[in-house]
């Protein structure tokens, strides 16, 4: 059970080579369009000459039944342990066993040494995190690599290396993966991914004196490291323990960050402190203020705006608004609601995520996901665009209207932790 990253990480590292056992089907969740697709069988092995079918999560008991599986696998991040649960039900009331795996059975070894980022929930700033100690270490005359948690969405490529934008353009990027690889390559920094991570470590050990793992959603790494930061959220409190596979990495931590303490109350982040008391006492907390910056404010005054906000934050990371809303409100006449003019794929993004507020989360898991994309910001009667997501938009849709972008980033200095690191590995 999957959704284009964990899961296909997992049967290459415990199963593609076992002829003990047979994959016979991956589940989809989350991730659309990858359902109907087959699982390539030039990644899947010899023992898979014709790939293996990737069908949808909602058809999980009738797979068990009709396929006759003894064991079911729950790979994939950013879910409610009681989901968790729900899924571990469905599958061993129909027969089967519901398996977890570990660290230990997924972690893949590095010969350079590994800073890890990863998450209790999406949308916590990860990559702000990450994109801060690529620019210590390259201060410092260290050549870091980015290795960023896998987004199977189109392609299927072992391995992918982005040293510039005109790589990032000539290959098949969703607006999700390139929100993850733009920022990163702007300012000089090489980003591997891929599905084969054996294959994406080998090219970006050769490439790096450090790597960082740059986390999705809110899974623990593929990577064995040398040093776990995790982020947990000051706008989510309680959800450090309530999620999975986030509670994993609040317990494992080396160092804890605890984002947007401006943006919530004082009681969030002393809640936070508690749970972190409990779980993970041995870790060093950072707190880490919010500050957003809007490219030209002035613009957005007294007008009618459209906020389009980072996708996965808004969706499955189950926040109503983003940096959007928190750097134009107070400036703008007020937010024109999306929803009465979405279409396609996009309406139906709404439908499921109903906790979602006036904005528009950026989807662009395919191409006819972003010509719908774009089709709804064209129909929403907005005076200006406020863009808050990490990509630039405007290199993939066209926007009729002025915009406004709107970036964020953490005050937090991370420049004590950098130099103990590098001093350690005798860099």
């Amino acid at each position: 059970m999957g959704a284009g990253g964990r899961d296909f990480h997992t049967f290459n590292r415990i199963y593609r080579d076992d002829p003990s056992c047979e994959v016979v089907a991956f589940t989809v969740a989350q991730i659309p369009f990858l359902q109907g697709k087959r699982y390539p069988a030039a990644l899947a092995g010899s023992l898979y000459p014709e790939g293996i079918p990737i069908h949808s999560e909602a058809t999980l008991t009738d797979l068990i039944g009709t396929l006759q599986v003894e064991e079911v696998v729950f790979a994939y991040s950013d879910v409610s342990h009681e989901d968790v649960m729900h899924a571990g039900s469905a599958a061993i009331s129909a027969g089967a066993d519901f398996l977890l795996f570990g660290p230990g059975r997924t972690m893949l070894p590095c010969s350079v040494p590994v800073i890890s980022v990863c998450a209790v929930r999406t949308g916590c700033g990860k990559s702000l995190i990450t994109r801060k100690l690529a620019r210590l270490l390259r201060a410092k005359g260290v050549r870091p690599a980015v290795v960023r948690h896998p987004m199977v969405y189109t392609d299927f490529s072992p391995w992918r290396r982005f040293a510039s934008l005109a790589d990032i353009d000539r290959s098949p990027c969703t607006i999700e993966e390139r929100e993850e690889f733009e920022q990163h390559v702007s300012e000089g920094v090489t980003v591997y991914a891929g599905v084969e991570y054996r294959e994406v470590l080998a090219a970006a050990q050769e490439d790096a004196q450090v790597i960082i793992w740059d986390g999705g959603n809110n899974d623990f790494p593929f990577v064995r490291s040398d040093l776990e930061i995790v982020l947990i959220d000051a706008l989510r409190p309680g959800h450090e323990r309530l999620f999975h596979p986030g509670e994993v990495n609040l317990r494992r931590a080396d160092v804890l960050i605890i984002s947007k303490v401006n943006e919530a109350p004082e009681s969030a982040v002393t809640q936070i402190r508690e749970n972190i008391s409990m779980a993970n006492p041995a870790a060093a907390v950072l707190l880490a203020p919010s500050r957003v910056s809007l490219t030209n404010s002035e613009a957005l005054r007294g007008r009618k705006a459209l906020v389009i906000e980072d996708g996965p934050t808004i969706t499955h990371g189950g926040m109503a608004f983003g940096a959007g809303v928190a750097g134009s409100r107070g400036l703008v006449s007020g937010y024109v609601d999306p929803r009465p003019y979405a279409v396609g794929s996009i309406r139906e993004i709404f439908e499921k995520f109903t906790h979602i507020g006036p904005v528009l989360p950026a989807m662009g898991y395919a191409a006819s996901q972003i010509r719908e994309l774009e089709e709804t910001i064209a129909r929403v009667p907005a005076e200006v665009i406020v863009i808050a997501t990490p990509v630039d938009l405007g290199r993939v849709i066209r926007i009729d209207r002025p915009a406004v972008r709107a970036t964020y980033d953490f005050d937090v200095d991370l420049d004590g932790l950098v130099v103990t690191f590098l001093q350690s590995h005798g860099l």
